[in-house]
C-alpha cells in the first residue's frame, strides 16, 4: 500500500482558519470562499515580467531521488506532491499570499448545518482539452476510496458520508455523499461539520482525475504523453533517475497568472553535485522538500546570508514495528526514545532551525507546551529497557536495524542515534540504506523494525498527525499500533464543536499515544532552500509543499 507526504527530508492558518468558521457559520445564507486577485502582476511581491519578454522562463532545480507514483491517489512523499500540486488544480488552492481561495470551484455555498457543500465547477479544461466536470471529481474521490486503489491517505476523505465504510467494503462506493448532480455542479454531504473541508478540498487526495483518461487506461500516470491534469503545468518529459520537465499548460483557467515556460528537474541524489550545478548557474533554486543541501555546506551558506530557512508543520520520526520482538514492549520502546539526544542532532547535524521533537504534533498545533517528555532522559531510558526486558522474559536483544532512505542527512542521523544507543543503552543497531520506493514498500509490508518516516499536515488542526495511528490498517500506520481509548478519543473529537473541550479530547490522546511511544518523535522540521536572485516567489508553505504557480523569473 503506497504512503503519502512521507518526508524525504503539511500560510497564515490561524487567519484562514478563522475565516473558515465564519464562512461556515450556523445561518442561512452561504458564503463562497475568498475569490483570488493574488499572483497577478500587480500584486506579486516583486513585478512579474513584461508580457513583451520574449526570453523563454525556466526554473531550473533538482529532485533527490526518482517520482514514485504521480498519481493523486498514490502520491508517496511531500517531493512527488509538490510535483502533483504543479500538474492539478483542486476546487480550492492557495493564493500567493497563503490564503485559501476558489480554484477549480468558481463558487462554493455551504448550508446551515455546515454539513452539505455545493461546489460550482468554473468552465476549466484538462491539458488535452476535455472539459473539467464535477463528474471527474465524484469518480476521483470514489475511486481513491475504492480499497482496489489502496490509497495510503483514503483516510482523508472519511469526512465524507460513508467514505471510510466505503474504503472498508462495508458498503457500495455508490452510497459515498458526492455527487455529480450536474457537469458543473458536484455536492458533498459530510459526516459532521468539519470546519477544515475547504483546507482539504486544496490537497492532492481531493484532486481531480480525468474520468474518460483513467478509466480507459489504467497505466496513465506512468507517462508523460497520458499524463493529464488541469493545473497550471503539465509534464513534458520524465526521464527516469535523469530528469523530469514541466512546461506551462496552455488550457490552465487561470494561464495569467502563471508566468514560468517551464520547470526543469535534474534527478540528482549527491546533494554536493547539486549544490555544485546551483553554484555554477546551471541550477537556480535548490531545497527541501525537493532535494537537500549538504550538511557541512550550511554554516558558510548561513555565513553569507544564502540561506533560507522555513518552518513547517512536519515532524521527522522513527518508527517501531510494534507486531515485532522486542518493540511489542511499550517499556523499551519508551527506552529507546528517552535515549535519543534531540538537541545535539539539530545543534549539529541539520543545522537549520529545526525544533527537537518532545510530542507529536508540531508547535503551530501543539496540544501540550513543552511536550511530553525529557530529551536524552539516559537514567529513565536504561531503567525501562531493563524492565522491559525482564517483562519480555528475554537476556538479550534481537538483531535490530535502522532502516532509512538514501541521503546524506538521514544517514548521519542514523548514525548518530546509532552511536547514542551504543553509549547509552549498550545496544548494537545495524543501519540498512535502500532507495525510497524500496523504503515505502518494505514499511508498508512490515520489513522493518526501526524505520525513518515523518508526516506534513494536510489542514491547521492535530487532528491530522493523530488520526495516523487511530487504525492499525490505515495505510499510513506502518508500525501497526492501535490503542482502544486512543480511537474513542478521535472518534469522539469529531463529534465535539465546543473547540477548547475538543482541544482537551485531542491532549488527552496524544498524551495516551506519548505514552505508547509506537514512534519517536525526532525533531520539528524546518526546510532551508538557495535561490538566485532572479528567481521570485517560488513559495514553501506550512504544510511542507512547494507552489510553482506563482513563480517567476526577474530578468
Amino acid at each position: 500500500m503506497k504512503k503519502n507526504k512521507r518526508l524525504l527530508l503539511g500560510f497564515s492558518i490561524a487567519s484562514l482558519l478563522a475565516g473558515l468558521t465564519a464562512g461556515c457559520g450556523s445561518q442561512d445564507e452561504t458564503q463562497p470562499v475568498q475569490q483570488s486577485t493574488t499572483g497577478t502582476k500587480e500584486s506579486a511581491t516583486n513585478p512579474a515580467p513584461s508580457e513583451s519578454s520574449k526570453e523563454p522562463q525556466i526554473l531550473k532545480t533538482n529532485l533527490h531521488s526518482d517520482l514514485t507514483s504521480v498519481d493523486p491517489a498514490l502520491v508517496p512523499d511531500a517531493a512527488t506532491m509538490s510535483v502533483v500540486r504543479a500538474n492539478f488544480d483542486g476546487l480550492t488552492r492557495r493564493d500567493l499570499n497563503g490564503q485559501l481561495v476558489n480554484s477549480t470551484a468558481e463558487h462554493v455555498e455551504i448550508s446551515s448545518d455546515q454539513k452539505t457543500y455545493t461546489f460550482t465547477i468554473r468552465n476549466s479544461k484538462w491539458n488535452n482539452g476535455d472539459a473539467v466536470t464535477a463528474h471527474d471529481f465524484e469518480f476521483a474521490w470514489k475511486r481513491a476510496l475504492d480499497p482496489a486503489t489502496a490509497a495510503g491517505s483514503a483516510d482523508k476523505l472519511y469526512y465524507i458520508q460513508h467514505a471510510e465504510k466505503a474504503n472498508k467494503g462495508e458498503v457500495p462506493l455508490d452510497q459515498v455523499g458526492v455527487k455529480a448532480l450536474d457537469d458543473r455542479t458536484l455536492e458533498v454531504k459530510l459526516e459532521q461539520p468539519t470546519p477544515f473541508f475547504l483546507e482539504l478540498t486544496a490537497d492532492f487526495i481531493y484532486f481531480p482525475v480525468n474520468k474518460k483518461i483513467v478509466t480507459a487506461n489504467p497505466d496513465w500516470a506512468k507517462d508523460p504523453s497520458t499524463y493529464v491534469g488541469n493545473g497550471p503545468f503539465k509534464m513534458e518529459k520524465w526521464d527516469h533517475s535523469s530528469e523530469v520537465v514541466l512546461v506551462k499548460n496552455d488550457q490552465y483557467w487561470d494561464q495569467q497568472s502563471v508566468n514560468l515556460d517551464e520547470i526543469r528537474m535534474s534527478i540528482l541524489t549527491d546533494e554536493n553535485t547539486a549544490l555544485s550545478l546551483f553554484e555554477m548557474g546551471e541550477l537556480n533554486w535548490l531545497g527541501a522538500p525537493l532535494t537537500f543541501l549538504p550538511t557541512e555546506a550550511i554554516p558558510t551558506l548561513k555565513d553569507t546570508g544564502e540561506l533560507s530557512m522555513k518552518p513547517v508543520a512536519a515532524t521527522y520520526f522513527y518508527i517501531f514495528n510494534t507486531e515485532k520482538v522486542p518493540f511489542n514492549n511499550k517499556k523499551v520502546r519508551q527506552a529507546f526514545s528517552y535515549a535519543i539526544n534531540r538537541q545535539l542532532l539539530v545543534d549539529n547535524i541539520t543545522q537549520t532551525g529545526e525544533i527537537p521533537a518532545l510530542g507529536l504534533v508540531p508547535p503551530s498545533l501543539e496540544l501540550k507546551p513543552g511536550g511530553y517528555l525529557k530529551d536524552n532522559d539516559t537514567e529513565t531510558a536504561k531503567r525501562l529497557l531493563q524492565e522491559g526486558m525482564q517483562e519480555l522474559a528475554i537476556n538479550e536483544l534481537p538483531p535490530l536495524e535502522i532502516l532509512y532512505n538514501t541521503a546524506e542527512t538521514h544517514k548521519k542521523i542514523a548514525e548518530a542515534v546509532q552511536d547514542q544507543w551504543r553509549t547509552t543503552l549498550g545496544v548494537e543497531v545495524s543501519m540498512v540504506n535502500q532507495e525510497w520506493g524500496v523504503v515505502l514498500d518494505n514499511l508498508a509490508q512490515g520489513n522493518f523494525t526501526i524505520g525513518r518516516s515523518g508526516w506534513s499536515a494536510s489542514v491547521h488542526d492535530p487532528i491530522d498527525f493523530l488520526r495516523l495511528f487511530k487504525d492499525k490498517n490505515s495505510g499510513n500506520n506502518e508500525g501497526r499500533w492501535e490503542n482502544d481509548r486512543y480511537k474513542e478519543l478521535l472518534t469522539s473529537s469529531d463529534l465535539e464543536p465546543d473547540k477548547e473541550k475538543r482541544k482537551a479530547i485531542l491532549a488527552e490522546a496524544e498524551a495516551i499515544f506519548m505514552d505508547e511511544m509506537p514512534v519517536i518523535p525526532v525533531y520539528y522540521y524546518s526546510f532551508p532552500s538557495v535561490q538566485k536572485a532572479e528567481v521570485k516567489d517560488v513559495l514553501v508553505d506550512s504544510s511542507a509543499k512547494v507552489e510553482f504557480k506563482w513563480a517567476y523569473i526577474e530578468k
